[in-house]
């Protein structure tokens, strides 16, 4: 006799019906086969313009401790969020849930920032990150992890930037907790929220690999200046972020975009949310 065969994954078209509505999938346990959806009553959201970094994590974006990249590992990211820690022996990240958010990141909808360590001969070693869904102008995020000092703020930090950048209005961080709440984060009612996610409907100014290649680069692709000249820069960048930079030419550059000069990606990074918080 067989065993029965586990649930399939959570289509795209209803896990994204849901975030638009306002809910969101969890489990009980790591081996639970069911879903459950939330619905919180306050909805914790991080200000993009309001994000709290210290003079220690200013520190670490300036001197690229971290090499940061987007949709790079997304399934490495969600591993490694859903790993038991000390604190938090248990995750609702089943293995449904994985294979769910593997589809819609397959479909464009859920993306992962990665910080990676790089040792003198070059090997890299995944120690942070984060991901979560994206849709109209809002990034809903879902969980993140650290294995090195400051490495999921470096991570935060970079995705604030990078939706910014990019044109997103809206950072939903689910739940609060003393973290995000260090790091600038809010609670309003849920239905605040659903009026947020209604304001927030169209397409962003341009894709969240254009901007993330923005930040590397030191081009401000999204105004099509020195597009030209690095057309091919996203190359390796990831599936996830393949788009071609033609989306973005013509369009308004973000406000305090900072230019190349000589700076690093991650002075740029520190340097806008300067600039812009």
């Amino acid at each position: 006799m067989h065993a029965p065969l586990p649930p399939p994954p959570v289509p795209v078209e209803t896990l994204l019906l849901a975030y638009r509505s306002g809910i969101f999938p969890m489990a009980d346990r790591r081996e639970d086969t069911e879903v459950f959806w939330v619905e919180p009553r306050e909805r914790a959201i991080l200000p993009l313009d309001g994000l709290h970094i210290s003079k220690s994590l200013r520190k670490v974006l300036r001197a690229d401790r971290y090499s940061v990249t987007l949709d790079q590992a997304f399934e490495q990211v969600i591993r490694a969020c859903a790993e038991p820690r000390e604190d938090h022996p248990e995750t609702w990240i089943s293995e449904r849930i994985v294979q769910s958010y593997l589809g819609l990141h397959r479909a464009g909808h859920a993306h992962s920032v990665e910080c990676w360590r790089i040792d003198d001969a070059g090997n890299r070693q995944l120690v942070g990150g984060l991901y979560g869904v994206s849709f109209d102008r809002v990034f809903c995020g879902e969980s993140m992890f650290s294995r090195a000092d400051n490495a999921s703020k470096v991570a935060l930090a970079w995705l604030v930037a990078v939706l910014r950048q990019a044109g997103f209005t809206l950072l939903d961080c689910q739940f609060m907790t003393e973290h995000l709440r260090s790091m600038g984060a809010v609670e309003i009612p849920q239905r605040e929220y659903r009026r947020l996610v209604e304001r927030a409907h169209g397409r962003p100014r341009t894709s969240l690999g254009t901007a993330w290649r923005s930040f590397r680069d030191g081009v401000d692709y999204a105004s099509g200046a020195g597009a030209g000249g690095a057309a091919g820069a996203g190359a390796g960048a990831g599936a996830g972020v393949a788009d071609g930079l033609a989306a973005g030419v013509g369009e308004a550059p973000a406000e305090g975009f900072a230019a190349a000069g000589s700076a690093s990606p991650g002075q740029r990074i520190a340097q806008f949310l300067t600039q812009t918080s």
